[in-house]
């Protein structure tokens, strides 16, 4: 079986970080989220992936490599222009073959390992598998309608009376079968090739397409506070460990992650935090919730509940909360009222705040 990862689209709902960076590769937890699934789909004990890139493709390439620090074998497929995820199975055939494959979208953080849906899916080998959950807002999603078997009868993308309030989550596992599927179906009413297209196209022809239901954490990361919760999940089921140096002043509680040549001085930190390799803290209060990247500065300073990225500096300011603070930008104080701040600021930012 290989796997099929989705990294082409353009985020433009997480602007201005994704300005300068591919949105699979905004950190959480202190790990680019594409990392997340590429782990994912390693556990499962699948090892030929390819990366569906866009016109950031480059970077994304510099990041993740050919895959072996990862345990992978990574292959790169170009999409000129994200034109919808059937398109990207399309552009795959060479790459897929006529192997199984898992399809998995790149921006996608799901708390769980994949490897009970992949048993399921041997066990059976349906023509499609697809992964949902429940949702609140089911208009704002591909939807699937499920009989009690578990077989899927229907499927919709984004509709406006849903038949159900199973949204289909951004992972699914498809036989060779889909192949004819998608070079069958035109462009939909959103001028994309989507998949829901493509799997109804398998059920109305009578082929297998089964659904299993999960029940635990997962997001889209499309948006900031998307990014946030993610982050405060994955740190939720931090395991803490201290490679730094942590002056006798300094008081650590809850699960806290410091890396190597990290500096902690006359500070307090709650956790779950992780603080990134060679960062110093001085006189400051951090977490929970904070990932902290790598080569930050953090001086006078409170943080909670943010994600800041690596080479930042944050002096002289307290109360920063449910905050994105984007690499090598600084955060300094200005002289006047409130005192609790959000920032949402991209790459090489300047910020002066009140105090």
């Amino acid at each position: 079986m290989k796997a099929l990862i989705l990294a082409g689209g353009i985020g433009t709902r997480l602007r201005p970080l994704s300005h300068s960076m591919p949105k699979q590769l905004v950190p959480i937890a202190n790990k680019p989220v594409v990392y997340h699934g590429l782990e994912n789909i390693r556990r499962a004990g699948i090892t030929d992936v390819g990366i569906v890139v866009g016109d950031r493709g480059q970077q994304i390439r510099a990041e993740v490599g050919d895959g072996s620090r990862l345990g992978l074998r990574i292959t790169y497929i170009s999409q000129s222009e994200p034109l919808g995820l059937a398109h990207c199975v399309l552009i795959s055939r060479d790459f897929l073959g006529d192997d199984d494959f898992v399809m998995y979208l790149g921006d996608n953080v799901l708390l769980g390992e994949i490897s009970d849906f992949v048993e399921e899916f041997h066990e059976h080998r349906p023509a499609a598998q697809v992964i949902v959950t429940k949702v609140t807002d089911p208009s704002a999603c591909g939807i699937a309608e499920i009989d009690a078997n578990g077989t899927v009868v229907g499927l919709e993308e984004k509709p406006q009376r849903p038949k159900s309030d199973l949204a289909l989550m951004g992972v699914y596992l498809f036989t060779p079968a889909v192949h004819e599927a998608v070079q069958s179906i035109g462009m939909g009413r959103r001028n994309e090739w989507e998949i829901t297209d493509a799997i109804q196209w398998l059920v109305e022809r009578g082929r297998k397409v089964r659904a299993q239901v999960f029940s635990g954490f997962w997001r889209d990361t499309g948006q900031i506070e998307d990014l946030l919760e993610c982050n405060r999940a994955l740190l939720d089921g931090l395991e803490g460990s201290l490679a730094g140096e942590i002056d006798a002043r300094s008081r650590l509680s809850g699960q806290v992650v410091v890396e190597r040549g990290v500096r902690i001085r006359r500070s307090k930190i709650e956790g779950p935090v992780i603080i990134g390799a060679d960062s110093v803290i001085e006189d400051s209060v951090i977490g929970p919730h904070t990932a902290l990247g790598s080569g930050c500065a953090v001086h006078d300073a409170g943080i909670r509940n943010s994600i800041v990225l690596d080479g930042t500096s944050v002096r002289g300011v307290h109360g920063i909360h449910a905050s994105v603070i984007g690499r090598s930008s600084t955060v300094v104080p200005s002289p006047a009222d409130p005192r609790r701040h959000r920032l949402i600021v991209g790459d090489h930012t300047y910020a002066e705040l009140a105090t």
